[in-house]
């Protein structure tokens, strides 16, 4: 063999190549390469459509708005995509693409480019089992705690098999184009007409990239229609870009005089007195006739507990009997709702009892330490204050957010292996959290000190796996198994503590993080929001159905309402029991979308400066866009901009 015929083709094959003429030469790779990704991202698309189905509703000018606005998008990323190879086949002498090696490399890079888009194509598809959405800053934040997620995709989905089928048809692709993809490479296209070429492609991807907007697909009313029209890639790098959202940038808003006024007077509407006659001091004064009850409290919260799955709300699978059987046995909430859709967002509003603000959560944002938080107010009364989880608690900054905010913090690494009967990528089984937690409060009762607790599940999350034998479902199998599971934990930790000396006299608060889907076809689906909240206290409160309308950020003051208790607070909450009637209204979220409900009112505040108001069916929780109601909308913008505002100036420490 001569030395270089193991990089170049054969004669007759280089006479074939210098004897084709195309008008776009070489470039007619990156067209090929454009027109790949386009019919990949189509078939996501496709796929995605048929996947939500009729839950969509769609209509001929829904689905080619949708249609339409993704090819805009896909067009766009696919242009930016294929930069680079247009690059390369720009600077690529004629001689070089003549060379095996050449050939062989940009083979292997286009096989590369396949299986990376192949990749995302069923990161997408996986990411919409979870979250019904396209990648959004929950899918950048996976890229920070690589750990959770990847470990949770190995024990969700056969990874191997995925990969493995992904390599197979990117390699197959490639082996199929090898003939097509050498001719292109080697045809003649002088240096002047590949930058001409080049220059087209640059300026029309950086045309499209200027011109097309992320909230292009905002008009989309229907929200499933409105998320299919995006495209992946996009909608990542817009989240990566967007994740922190300032609301006074991109939300309609007051003059900050006329907010904070505004503030203050929700804030006092149960009566509270200000330590100041300065507005923009938020601090106030709760007090409490007659005496007050200093009983140790443990909140539960679930992860993922849907309402929707409980019997008590028409879900015919009996897989909650305990949470049933408390609604009778408690004071009952059958209207509470969840500030958003991340245990994050459950977390800051039981903590801090604050509004859930655009972009992260509190508990992960820088300068969030020493804020007033329900166990600042614990702690004045001389309690010992525990935030319990069964991850690890760096996971979403919790360790330093509670463990700067009150709370002795208790996560995975404090549990003894020994003592762990299951576990998965995200925590310990939960009956093993609330056996950790029993020995904690025996520790403290024995020491004689009263005790606040915030437990935070993890067993009714994917990959839905907890101990075997506990429940008539296998571990592993779906999740009405792991619901189950939380539900049948819940029972046997409550049971165990009935047997306690101290378990007479505890407030058990059951409530629920979030819902375990927050999808729909409105951007703040009500009976997505709908959560299970139940205050349990055989012996000192008699069972009850509370029918007022009750937020998140309700639940701390109401609380210490039930407790009788005076004290200083900077909550936005209320104690919806000394609410007057009619006042009661609740705070609901995405990460950019927020919402302020209050009787048959719901008003939804956009990036944009958009807002509208939408009319509520309290018996289908559906909602129909209705005429603007000014008062409304001043009182929501008054409440998140305020929040917003305050936390950013530093007014929400402790007193």
């Amino acid at each position: 063999m001569r030395p270089l015929e193991w990089v170049l083709p054969s004669q007759a094959d280089h006479a074939h190549s210098a004897g084709r003429r195309c008008s776009v030469g070489r470039y007619g790779l990156v067209l090929d390469t454009v027109a790949a990704i386009l019919l990949l991202f189509a078939l996501t698309r496709l796929a995605l459509a048929l996947r939500v189905g009729g839950d969509a509703d769609w209509t001929l000018a829904t689905l080619a708005g949708a249609v339409a606005l993704g090819l805009l998008y896909d067009l766009t990323v696919a242009l930016l995509l294929a930069l680079p190879l247009s690059l390369l086949l720009t600077l690529l002498p004629a001689r070089w693409t003549r060379f095996r090696l050449t050939q062989i490399l940009v083979l292997v890079g286009m096989a590369g480019g396949l299986f990376a888009l192949l990749f995302g194509a069923a990161a997408e598809w996986f990411f919409w089992s979870e979250f019904s959405s396209r990648f959004n800053f929950i899918a950048v934040d996976y890229l920070i705690y690589t750990d959770e997620v990847i470990g949770n995709i190995r024990e969700s989905y056969p990874v191997g098999w995925i990969l493995g089928a992904l390599g197979g048809l990117s390699l197959l692709a490639a082996v199929s184009l090898r003939q097509r993809l050498e001719r292109q490479l080697t045809q003649a296209t002088p240096l002047k007409s590949r930058l001409g070429w080049f220059a087209a492609h640059a300026l029309l991807a950086a045309g499209l990239l200027a011109s097309v907007s992320g909230n292009l697909r905002d008009e989309l009313q229907n929200v499933y229609a409105r998320e299919i029209a995006g495209n992946g890639v996009f909608e990542f790098v817009r989240a990566f870009k967007d994740n922190e959202l300032d609301y006074s940038r991109f939300y309609r808003t007051l003059p900050e005089d006329v907010v904070f006024a505004r503030l203050r007077q929700e804030m006092l509407l149960t009566g509270g007195e200000p330590l100041s006659a300065d507005p923009r001091e938020l601090a106030y004064r709760i007090t409490s006739p007659g005496p007050e009850l200093h009983p140790n409290v443990v909140l539960v919260m679930l992860e993922s507990m849907s309402a929707d799955f409980m019997q008590t709300f028409g879900n015919a699978k009996n897989i909650t009997p305990t949470l049933d059987r408390l609604t009778r046995e408690s004071v009952f909430f059958p209207r509470a709702f969840a500030s958003g859709t991340r245990t994050v967002r459950g977390l800051e509003a039981l903590a801090l009892s604050v509004p859930p603000t655009p972009g992260n959560a509190i508990v992960r944002r820088p300068h969030n330490e020493n804020l007033f938080s329900l166990a600042s107010a614990f702690n004045a009364k001389g309690y010992a204050s525990f935030f319990m989880y069964g991850g690890y608690g760096y996971f979403d900054n919790m360790n330093g957010f509670f463990g700067h905010n009150g709370y002795q913090v208790i996560d995975r690494l404090s549990v003894d292996k020994s003592r762990i009967h299951h576990e998965n990528i995200w925590g310990i089984a939960d009956e093993d959290l609330y056996t950790k937690a029993l020995e904690t409060f025996d520790a403290k009762h024995a020491a004689g000190q009263p005790f606040f607790a915030h437990l935070m599940t993890t067993s009714n999350h994917r990959p839905y796996t907890y101990p075997e034998g506990r429940i008539d479902i296998p571990s592993k199998t779906g999740r009405d198994g792991a619901v189950k599971y939380a539900d049948w934990a819940l029972g046997d930790f409550l049971a165990r503590a009935a047997s306690k000396p101290w378990f007479d006299g505890t407030v058990f608060v059951i409530v629920a993080d979030h819902q375990a889907s927050a999808a729909g076809k409105t951007d703040l689906p009500l009976a997505r929001y709908r959560i299970p909240l139940l205050i349990y206290a055989p012996k000192l409160l008699p069972p009850a159905r509370n029918g007022r309308l009750i937020a998140q950020i309700d639940i701390a003051p109401t609380l210490l309402g039930l407790l009788n208790w005076s004290y200083t607070s900077k909550f936005f909450g209320h104690d919806v029991n000394r609410l007057p009637a009619g006042k009661e209204h609740a705070l609901i979220s995405t990460y950019q979308t927020v919402g302020y409900l209050e009787n048959d009112r719901l008003v939804i505040l956009n990036p944009g400066q958009r807002a509208r108001v939408e009319t509520v069916d309290w018996e289908s929780l559906a909602t129909r866009l209705t005429a603007d109601d000014p008062v409304a909308i001043t009182e929501a913008i008054s409440v998140y901009q305020g929040a917003s505002l305050a936390f950013k100036a530093g007014l929400l420490g402790r007193p």
